[in-house]
């Protein structure tokens, strides 16, 4: 028997669950497939022994887009500042406001004194794209707002506001080259630039790299963990008519008959289909369509590089929060080395013996940068009285953790991971951490790709490496980006657009939804 939808939403994250939400206020009443036991996808917060852990993002920039998402739906969720440090070595700068950039200059200056005059320059660029960001995230974004053709709104918000957002952001698209490449323009010195790339992607341009001084005064925590914003979205589409099926992986995509078949045998029909997922897996599961653009965008999207992942590490730990917040506060970027990773050559030119490549580990984890989040020190109801969970996570390659379990290395890995981060930290920013761990969980990218569905356990959609972006990034155009060369098929999330993220991924679904809505209001 197969169930017949007006539209179906294949994927949980926040990008499916924004989407069939808004379906659901636009009275559709969407179907939404989830792969997992559960939606949320890296919107996600876990218990294990008392205490709560963030899977993935741990904190939220609202960029004009989150807070009018849950306005609009009428969502109420008791959302906390978030604020973030950054730290080297044993030098820590608080960024609680624009101000906070000439701290965090002087701190860079404190360790490079002979980079002083180019620190400043580069303080100077900061200070330009923060600029920018605050023309571009000015106001609420318009395309998350139901009043915006209001006549006085329009004249003396949006008009405005247009014609500043269309020179700052020609003037920010200017800015597209990597960041490492726009700091060696001020500066010689690589470990400098290393210090301040390393808490990026690689290639990540300049323009969304510098931006991020700006977007951590944005930074808010929900009560409850960052998975509490799932949960509400989910509820909203349970209350509002939607139907929310989880542990049903779609495999097959019949596009001539517009038809889904799911692991578990089930098939469902749809008038319009909404992609929320991982994009390789839609182009694998329609693979018998055929059509000219349709085998061109799946050829781009097989071969595109899906972007960095983390190794993750989550910990309960027998000390006070007073301890954390003296030392990196709720949410930090560690560095606990100057030497910096453009020391290190790539770990596959290091991999000659099992013993070398081990050392190119404890090498990698000693130099690279840390991020550091204490759930309870934002809601102290998150770990047990006294006691704090801990997680930190570092950038890592994919292809080093499936290299480690291809070769029936992957406990030893993540073992070697564990013990070294912890020694890490033990001996830098938190002395005697060590003999307060009552456990340690390691996630790897290969957990990542396992639990969500996300090819190489990217965490935000595509690699800025790669030669042809398989998706839309010009900002300008973010709306074209929900399109695809499936008749009645669209897109959202995070393979929809880049440079992706929360945002992104609340706007996409939205877009998708409106753009079904209005599909089917004509029909």
């Amino acid at each position: 028997m197969i169930r017949e939808f007006d539209a179906i939403v294949v994927g949980g994250g926040i990008a499916g669950l924004t989407s069939a939400a808004y379906l659901c206020r636009y009275q559709c009443s969407p179907l939404l497939l989830e792969r997992s036991s559960k939606t949320g996808g890296l919107l996600n917060t876990f218990w294990n022994k008392g205490y709560a852990f963030d899977a993935g993002i741990r904190a939220f920039e609202s960029s004009g887009i989150l807070l009018p998402m849950l306005k609009s739906l009428g969502l109420e969720l008791e959302l906390v500042q978030n604020p973030i440090s950054i730290g080297i070595k044993d030098r820590w700068t608080r960024l609680a406001s624009r101000e906070s950039l000439g701290q965090y200059a002087s701190m860079l200056i404190g360790i490079f004194p002979e980079n002083e005059s180019n620190i400043r320059k580069i303080e100077q660029e900061i200070q330009k794209v923060m600029t920018y960001m605050d023309v571009i995230y000015g106001i609420d974004n318009p395309l998350l707002l139901d009043d915006m053709m209001e006549p006085e709104y329009l004249l003396k918000t949006l008009l405005p506001w247009l014609l500043r957002y269309q020179v700052n952001i020609r003037k920010a698209s200017r800015l597209d080259k990597p960041v490492i490449e726009c700091l060696r323009g001020f500066t010689e010195n690589q470990a400098l630039i290393d210090m301040i790339v390393q808490h990026f992607f690689k290639d990540t341009p300049t323009f969304f790299a510098l931006s991020y001084f700006g977007l951590y005064l944005d930074c808010l925590y929900p009560k409850g963990g960052t998975g509490a914003l799932a949960q509400a979205v989910a509820g909203y589409i349970q209350r509002s008519g939607g139907t929310i099926l989880t542990d049903a992986a779609v495999t097959e995509v019949d596009v001539a008959h517009k038809l889904l078949r799911t692991a578990s045998g089930e098939t469902y029909g749809y008038r319009k289909l909404v992609w929320a997922a991982d994009q390789k897996a839609l182009y694998a599961a329609a693979a018998k369509a055929g059509k000219p653009r349709m085998l061109r965008q799946g050829a781009m999207v097989e071969k595109g590089q899906a972007g960095d992942s983390v190794l993750s590490f989550f910990m309960g730990v027998d000390l006070e929060r007073s301890y954390f917040t003296q030392k990196c506060g709720a949410h930090g970027f560690y560095t606990p080395s100057t030497i910096g990773l453009s020391s290190l050559v790539s770990w596959n030119h290091a991999a000659e013996t099992e013993e070398d490549l081990n050392e190119w580990i404890k090498l990698y984890l000693e130099r690279t940068t840390y991020e550091i989040s204490c759930p309870a020190l934002r809601d102290s109801s998150l770990a047990p009285e006294g006691k704090t969970g801990v997680i930190v996570s570092t950038l890592i390659d994919y292809r080093l953790a499936r290299y480690m379990a291809d070769a029936g290395l992957y406990d030893g890995f993540k073992d070697l991971c564990t013990r070294k981060v912890i020694d890490v930290l033990s001996s830098s920013v938190f002395p005697g951490l060590s003999e307060k761990i009552e456990f340690a969980l390691c996630s790897t990218p290969l957990t990542i790709e396992r639990e969500t569905g996300n090819s190489q356990g990217a965490i935000t959609g595509w690699a800025f490496t790669n030669a042809d972006m398989p998706s839309e990034n010009r900002f300008r155009k973010i709306t074209r980006s929900i399109k695809t060369p499936i008749e009645d098929v669209y897109q959202c999330g995070q393979w929809t657009f880049s440079p992706s993220g929360l945002p992104v991924s609340i706007l996409t679904g939205k877009l998708a939804a409106d753009a079904i809505s209005k599909k089917l209001k004509r029909k």
